[in-house]
């Protein structure tokens, strides 16, 4: 069972930027590619970024590129999300998930954390 642990997400002005952090507990976290996704009041919950177990392959969603960048610290089992340029259409609940499938769906991952707010103000 691997447990994850979101940080990070605040109340942000347009244009800001905010690191979010992804803590795995319980297992091997260096054998699982993780995900961020997002969701929004009345979307469906919606891939943001994946990273590889080895940290040498991301994937990111058209909306994001360019502004975000998904990192990982093995040895931290910690991944990370930095978001730069943030709109208010980011505005969302973010959570982290991780699975030993290289995904964009959410039925790609295995184990989900309680996600982190974050809000962007106009």
């Amino acid at each position: 069972q691997v447990l994850l642990v979101e940080s990070g997400g605040e109340l942000v002005q347009a244009g800001g930027s905010l690191t979010l952090s992804c803590r795995a507990f319980g297992y091997s976290f260096s054998t699982y590619t993780v995900g961020w996704f997002r969701h929004s009041p009345g979307l469906e919950r919606a891939f943001v970024a994946l990273i590889t177990q080895d940290g040498g392959s991301t994937s990111y969603a058209d909306s994001v590129q360019g502004r975000f960048t998904i990192s990982r610290d093995n040895a931290e089992d910690t991944v990370y999300l930095q978001m730069n340029s943030l709109k208010p259409e980011d505005t969302a609940l973010y959570y982290c998930a991780a699975g030993v499938r290289v995904g964009v769906e959410p039925n790609d991952y295995d184990y989900w954390g309680q996600g982190t707010q974050v809000t962007v103000s106009s």
